[in-house]
């Protein structure tokens, strides 16, 4: 029985016996055993942990854990205080200082954002190390996708920044899951905000991530909801 600690418990406990999520343990236990996996076990939920269901305002979503040592920290893109930035973390620190003239944090660590309400949410959440993509389509897509599910039917309106491919790809669910739980007000009129561009990796940052103004925009739909913005300056939190 996994628990997280919060609202997500009463959510997602009949998943724990479903069989897809039996397999899965069952093969984590052995890759655990038998090798080197990221993040640490008892990692795997936080992005669940730091953001409760009812408290999520935005949702950030990832795609698989960073394999390398001492990066993933159950959070997607998030790496913990002092290690190097990834590419991709670099760039994305780029896009917030146009967007919104905050200057890149030296720490990697997007712990306060989550705090806030962001959930930093990787479809798959654990990888072999030095083995990108290694633990895909083991069972983790089942388990992330009715998470999407369950925040997508809320009723109170929230942001999905979707970026890459593989996020974009979960755009038909989130409207299709949304329409089915307001099926009068339909996908195309729902109530939450979804951005999506390509993936802020230095493979397809320049083909249209830069510019996209991804947490402005995310703060004026907050605020034209009657929420408080997200305050992005990781720096300043992180002093706190």
């Amino acid at each position: 029985m996994v628990r997280i600690g919060n609202d997500w418990d009463e959510l997602l406990k009949n998943e724990w016996e479903q069989p897809y999520y039996k397999a899965l343990r069952s093969f984590l236990i052995e890759e655990y055993r038998n090798g080197t996996v990221y993040p640490a076990a008892d990692d795997i939920f936080n992005a669940l942990r730091l953001t409760a269901y009812k408290d999520v305002k935005v949702v950030i979503l990832g795609q698989d854990p960073y394999h390398e040592p001492g990066q993933a920290e159950g959070l997607a893109f998030s790496v913990p205080a002092g290690v190097p930035l990834p590419p991709s973390l670099v760039n994305i620190y780029k896009e917030l200082e146009d967007d919104l003239g905050i200057a890149p944090s030296e720490s990697g660590s997007l712990r306060p954002w989550a705090e806030q309400g962001v959930l930093l949410l990787n479809t798959v959440l654990t990888v072999r190390a030095h083995e990108a993509a290694s633990h895909k389509d083991r069972g983790w897509e089942v388990l992330t996708d009715r998470i999407i599910e369950l925040l997508a039917a809320r009723k109170s309106p929230m942001v999905f920044i979707l970026w890459g491919a593989k996020a974009i790809a979960k755009k038909e669910l989130i409207e299709r899951s949304a329409e089915a739980a307001a099926p009068a007000a339909g996908a195309r009129s729902m109530r939450h905000l979804i951005i999506t561009a390509p993936h802020p990796s230095p493979l397809s940052a320049y083909r249209g991530f830069f510019g996209g103004r991804y947490f402005s925009r995310c703060n004026y739909f907050l605020q034209d909801n009657g929420m408080a913005p997200i305050d992005w300056n990781l720096a300043a939190n992180l002093e706190k």
